[in-house]
């Protein structure tokens, strides 16, 4: 049976899950391997602390996640379809692993943080 997101352990779990997936993607992996060249002992951390800060306000995030993705749309451009994906993944990975109030609001901020991002970063 599946539970809710209760704390970083669970977030952990959450970012490894879907990371795992992005890293094989077909079309959004090459922007995190390729483009991106992300190194991720460096940035599967700063997203356990995104996460846990979005989730339960623990204010253990500090970054600017808008600057890096409009570096990396001056490198490779980006389009809907690439932000449309990330929510598909992201999505389809709580759902996999979680259910409850805590997975449904990470779904839900999860769409906005991606809608606001695509935005900024598409309409420079």
């Amino acid at each position: 049976m599946k539970t809710d997101i209760r704390n970083r352990k669970d977030i952990e779990k959450l970012v490894n899950a879907f990371y795992d997936k992005v890293k094989t993607d077909e079309v959004i992996g090459y922007l995190f391997n390729d483009v991106a060249q992300v190194n991720w002992e460096n940035h599967l951390p700063k997203m356990y602390n995104f996460w846990e800060n979005i989730l339960f306000f623990t204010g253990n995030y500090e970054g600017n996640p808008m600057a890096r993705h409009k570096e990396l749309h001056e490198k490779s451009p980006m389009n809907p379809t690439h932000f449309g994906h990330w929510n598909k993944l992201f999505t389809e990975t709580v759902d996999k692993l979680f259910e409850g109030p805590k997975a449904e609001e990470i779904k839900n901020r999860a769409l906005n943080i991606s809608a606001a991002m695509m935005y900024k970063t598409l309409s420079t």
